[in-house]
């Protein structure tokens, strides 16, 4: 992935926060990460990725981030399942986004939602992940993004 590529990700990611919110999300140095085991929070949005690129993008926040979102959106209800759509919406926005730079050959799915450990995320052994912290009113989140 290029220098350029990542930061069409990073963009979105600080984008979606500045739509939403007063106060923009920090986006701290991303890394590399073997896909071991996948990085998650509480909450996980899944976009799988075919096409010219294949791969995964995610998006895994805490739940004290999701219900401030929430919040500074105007919507109270903060069950599991408005957690859920949250964080769903999130990563199907951020990737959204980046359809619009790489083309019609990068296609998104819907997203997957989980609750707790990401067991069902299968990145691919042979990639590492680039990882982007995401900070916002001092709760860490991170965007994954696993792309052959």
């Amino acid at each position: 992935m290029q220098k350029e590529d990542l930061q069409v990700f990073i963009d979105g990611a600080t984008h979606y926060f500045n739509q939403i919110s007063e106060t923009p999300a920090e986006v701290q140095t991303p890394y590399l990460e073997n896909n071991d085991v996948a990085i998650n929070h509480e909450y996980t949005g899944i976009i799988g990725i075919s096409g010219k690129k294949k791969g995964c993008v995610y998006f895994t926040a805490p739940e004290t981030l999701l219900k401030q979102l929430l919040l500074v959106m105007g919507e109270y209800n903060d069950s599991k399942n408005a957690l859920l759509d949250l964080v769903g919406e999130v990563a199907n926005t951020i990737s959204g986004n980046a359809r619009r730079y790489f083309g019609s050959e990068f296609m998104i799915s819907v997203p997957v939602v989980v609750e707790g450990e990401t067991k069902r995320i299968k990145l691919p052994n042979k990639l590492r992940s680039y990882v982007i912290p995401v900070v916002w009113m001092n709760h860490e989140a991170a965007l994954v993004i696993s792309l052959e």
